[in-house]
C-alpha cells in the first residue's frame, strides 16, 4: 500500500504549486525587490545556543535534516513538525479561564482544559501551542521554498522520495508537497484520493520560482488572487464568496505590498536596535574588564603594604581582601547579569532582522503573507525591549593605606577600603551672594561636599538640609530650594520678602558644614531711576526752559536745567532724576542724597 500524502493545511497551495505568470498570488515571486539591502551579520554571542543547519535555511536545527513539514514558531525558528511533536509539553494556563456553565450538548467544547506549550529548542522562547497542537503552528513555506532548491542544486545531498526513501526523485506533488520517485508517482496516480493530484517535473522547478500562481487547496481549478484581512490568509474567488462572504478581501499583489511596507518600516526599527545593542554590550564588557583591573590594582596594593608586620598584618590583610572580593563580586554580577540580557536580546534581535531580511529577499507572496503576522509582532516586541545600559551608582573603590584601622593583634594597623563618605567639617560654601541679598529677590550659593581628605566627592545623593531665619524672628523661615548637580555640589537659592538679618544654616548628614552658621544681610530692593540719562537737559528736552536737572546746572536766558559748558554742568552724562553718572546704578533720589526738591522730570522728545 503506499503511503496516505502528506498533510497540507485547508485553504492552502503548496509553495510548490504549479502556477501562471499573473495578477494571482505566486508562490514563487522574487521578493528582493521589496526589502532593503542585506546589511552584514552581527557577530555571534558567546552563550551556546542550537545553531540553524545550513546556511540556506534547510536543515533543521533538532534532527539535522532537511526540513519535513517545517513549523514557524512565534520567535522565527523553524522546527519539523516531528521534531516539535517530540518535544516535552507542558501546560500554560486554564484556556476556560475559569468556572463556566457548561450544558450536556456544549460540555465538549466548552471543556477545553488547559493549554499545552513547548520551548524553542533553538532560544528557549516559550511557545503556546494552539487549539489544534502543534500541526495548527504555521508551516514555513519559505523553509520549503529552500529546501526544493536545494534539492535541485548541485551542493545538497539531492532529493529523496518521501515515501520509498529512494534517491530516484523525477516528480513532486504539488498538493501534498511530497517528492516522489517514479514508482510512487504512478502508485500516487492510481489512488482515488489522489489521482487529481498536480504532479510536476523537477526541472520545472526553476520556471515555478519565477512565478506560477498557487491554487486554492479547497478548489483546485481556482488561483489564490485575493487576500482576506479578518482571517489574514489568501483566498481564491470561491473562498471570498462562500466561507469568507462578507470579510474584507483585496487584491493579493496590492496586500504584500502594503503588508510588505509594514516589514520594511519595523526592519528599519530594528536595524538600528543592533549596533545599539553592539555598543551597550561593549560598555558593558568594557566595565566588566575595568572592574576586575581596579580589583586586581587594589588588590596589589593591599598585599604591598602588608608585608610590614607580617604576624599582626597578615590577619588584616585577609579581612580587607574579603571585603574586597566581596564588593568586587557583587558589582560584577551586576555586570555579567546586564551582559547577559543583553546578549540574548541581541540575539533575538539578530533572528528576527534576519529572519524578516529573508524573508523579504527570498520569500514568496504567499510565504510573505502567511507569516507576516508573526513576523511583525515578534519585531514590535523586540524593538519595543529596552536595551539601556544601567552600570549603577556606586563609587569607584580606593584603597587607603593611612586610614587607621584599629588594633589586630595587638598592633595597631593601618589601611582600609575608601567609600567615600561626606565629612561635614570639610565642606564648603562658595558664592558672590553668600553673605548679602536683596529683599523679593532671589540669591544663591554653592555648596561643595568633600570627604575626609578634603577631596570632592564626585557624586550626589547627599542629605542636605538648610534653613534662612530672621535674626529677629518676627517672621518664619524662608522657604529655600536645594538642587543636587550629582558631581558632589549643590545649589542653594531662596528668596527673602523682608529686609534684615538673616541667619543661614547649613547641614550635611545632620551636621553643620564649614560657616555654618553664618549671617547674611538683605537690603531693600533696588530703587529704578526714574529719570533720563543724558549728556545734558536742553539735548535732552528739546530746549525747554523750565525742566531742571538733578546735577543744578542751569543756563542763560532762563533756563533752569543744565547745558554743555554752562553754570553747574558735571560735563559728563549723568541720571537727570539723581545725577549720577554711572549709567547702570541704582537711583538715590529721596534717600537723604541731598537731591533738590522740585525737580521736573525731563522727557526725551
Amino acid at each position: 500500500m503506499v503511503p496516505a500524502p502528506l498533510e497540507t493545511p485547508r485553504g492552502w497551495a503548496s509553495p510548490a504549486t504549479t502556477l501562471r505568470p499573473g495578477p494571482a498570488l505566486t508562490a514563487g515571486t522574487n521578493a528582493r525587490a521589496m526589502s532593503d539591502p542585506q546589511e552584514p551579520a552581527p557577530a555571534a554571542v558567546h552563550r551556546p545556543r542550537v545553531a540553524r543547519g545550513a546556511p540556506g535555511k534547510t536543515h533543521c536545527p533538532l534532527c539535522l535534516g532537511l526540513f519535513k513539514t517545517p513549523r514557524l514558531l512565534p520567535c522565527l525558528h523553524t522546527v519539523c513538525t516531528s521534531c516539535l511533536e517530540k518535544l516535552e509539553l507542558f501546560s500554560v494556563g486554564d484556556a476556560r479561564g475559569g468556572a463556566s456553565d457548561r450544558s450536556p450538548a456544549g460540555s465538549a467544547l466548552l471543556d477545553l482544559g488547559p493549554r499545552a506549550g513547548i520551548l524553542c529548542p533553538v532560544c528557549d522562547a516559550q511557545v503556546d501551542l494552539p487549539a489544534g497542537g502543534v500541526k495548527a503552528l504555521t508551516i514555513d513555506h519559505l523553509a520549503l521554498n529552500d529546501v526544493l532548491l536545494e534539492s535541485q542544486s548541485g551542493d545538497g545531498p539531492g532529493a529523496a522520495c518521501d515515501l520509498c526513501n529512494d534517491k530516484g526523485v523525477e516528480k513532486r506533488c504539488q498538493t501534498c508537497k511530497a517528492n516522489l520517485c517514479q514508482f510512487c508517482c504512478q502508485a500516487h496516480r492510481r489512488q482515488k484520493k489522489t489521482t487529481d493530484h498536480i504532479m510536476v517535473d523537477l526541472d520545472e522547478q526553476q520556471q515555478w520560482r519565477t512565478g506560477k500562481p498557487a491554487l486554492c487547496s479547497a478548489h483546485p481549478a481556482e488561483e489564490l488572487r485575493l487576500f482576506c484581512e479578518l482571517c489574514e490568509r489568501p483566498v481564491c474567488r470561491a473562498c471570498a464568496t462562500a466561507e469568507h462572504q462578507g470579510h474584507p478581501c483585496e487584491d493579493a499583489g496590492r496586500a504584500v505590498h502594503r503588508h510588505g511596507d509594514t516589514l520594511r518600516a519595523l526592519l528599519r526599527t530594528a536595524r538600528p536596535r543592533l549596533r545599539a545593542l553592539d555598543e551597550a554590550l561593549a560598555r558593558v564588557q568594557a566595565g566588566d574588564t575595568a572592574l576586575r583591573e581596579q580589583v586586581q590594582a587594589v588588590a596589589a596594593e593591599v598585599r604591598a603594604f602588608s608585608e610590614g608586620h607580617i604576624a599582626a598584618i597578615e590577619e588584616h590583610r585577609d579581612r580587607l581582601l574579603r571585603q574586597l572580593a566581596g564588593q568586587g563580586a557583587r558589582r560584577e554580577r551586576a555586570l555579567r547579569l546586564q551582559s547577559a540580557q543583553l546578549q540574548q536580546l541581541r540575539a533575538d534581535v539578530h533572528a528576527g532582522v534576519e529572519f524578516a531580511e529573508h524573508l523579504l529577499a527570498s520569500g514568496s507572496d504567499l510565504a510573505v503573507l502567511v507569516t507576516k503576522g508573526v513576523v511583525v509582532a515578534r519585531l514590535r516586541a523586540l524593538s519595543q525591549a529596552d536595551c539601556s545600559v544601567r552600570p549603577g551608582g556606586h563609587p569607584p573603590i580606593r584603597f587607603c593605606p593611612q586610614e587607621k584601622a584599629g588594633q589586630c593583634r595587638g598592633y595597631q594597623v593601618f589601611g582600609a577600603l575608601d567609600a567615600q563618605e561626606v565629612d561635614p567639617a570639610r565642606c564648603i560654601l562658595q558664592g558672590e551672594d553668600l553673605h548679602k541679598a536683596r529683599e523679593k529677590q532671589t540669591s544663591s550659593f554653592t555648596l561643595l561636599c568633600k570627604d575626609a581628605t578634603g577631596e570632592s566627592l564626585g557624586r550626589g545623593g547627599d542629605h542636605i538640609s538648610v534653613a534662612v531665619v530672621p535674626k529677629d524672628k518676627k517672621d518664619g523661615p524662608v522657604r529655600t530650594m536645594v538642587q543636587d548637580n550629582k558631581d558632589g555640589t549643590y545649589n542653594v537659592s531662596y528668596t527673602p520678602k523682608e529686609p534684615g538679618i538673616y541667619t543661614v544654616w547649613v547641614c550635611v548628614e545632620e551636621q553643620h558644614v564649614q560657616g555654618s552658621p553664618f549671617t547674611v544681610t538683605v537690603k531693600r530692593k533696588r530703587h529704578p531711576h526714574s529719570g533720563v540719562f543724558h549728556c545734558c537737559t536742553f539735548c535732552s528736552s528739546g530746549g525747554q526752559k523750565a525742566v531742571r536737572c538733578a546735577c543744578g546746572g542751569t543756563m542763560p536766558g532762563g533756563y533752569l536745567g543744565c547745558g554743555h559748558g554752562h553754570k553747574g554742568h558735571p560735563g559728563r552724562p549723568h541720571w537727570s532724576c539723581c545725577g549720577k553718572f554711572a549709567e547702570k546704578s541704582e537711583c538715590t533720589r529721596g534717600a537723604g542724597s541731598g537731591t533738590p526738591r522740585s525737580l521736573l522730570r525731563t522727557v526725551v522728545l
